[in-house]
């Protein structure tokens, strides 16, 4: 394989990754509410993983404005997901957290995507996962570093 075409090779593979995780995340979106947008699923995970977050913080993280987020946050907090409260240092701003519920059902969501991640990669050695996920977040750190198109 040539430079030019491993390069479309894994250009054409991420795609086809990005087209499949949208499709899963709208899947495991549901899992958690039968009403929770994909965006919104993934905003639950980054809040659980920050445990208290202000609202601000999660637009950066997403690279959204704040209507967006301000939208998503709004949807979360409606379905009892997430609760808001005035962030003590500046009470200008909020922080936002799982509610008891949204942990309880993002978490089994969470778990049932591990158990499928486990599933389709009982195969690989341990040392071809390891090299992997290390890839993958090689990968990732350049996206991040990378201007748009």
């Amino acid at each position: 394989m040539t430079d030019e075409e491993a390069l479309v090779a894994v250009e054409r593979e991420v795609g086809l990754m990005f087209r499949r995780g949208r499709a899963r995340v709208a899947e495991l979106s549901r899992r958690v509410h039968p009403e929770l947008e994909g965006m919104a699923y993934s905003m639950l995970g980054y809040i659980e993983q920050a445990g208290r977050v202000r609202v601000t913080d999660v637009g950066v993280h997403f690279a959204v404005g704040k209507a967006t987020v301000s939208r998503q946050i709004r949807a979360l907090e409606e379905l009892g997901l997430v609760s808001r409260e005035a962030d003590p240092l500046d009470r200008r701003a909020a922080l936002v957290s799982l509610t008891e519920d949204g942990r309880r059902r993002y978490e089994a969501a969470r778990d049932g995507r591990i158990r499928r991640v486990r599933e389709l990669m009982g195969g690989w050695s341990r040392e071809d996962v390891d090299r992997f996920a290390e890839l993958l977040h090689r990968f990732n750190e350049v996206m991040g570093e990378a201007p748009g198109e």
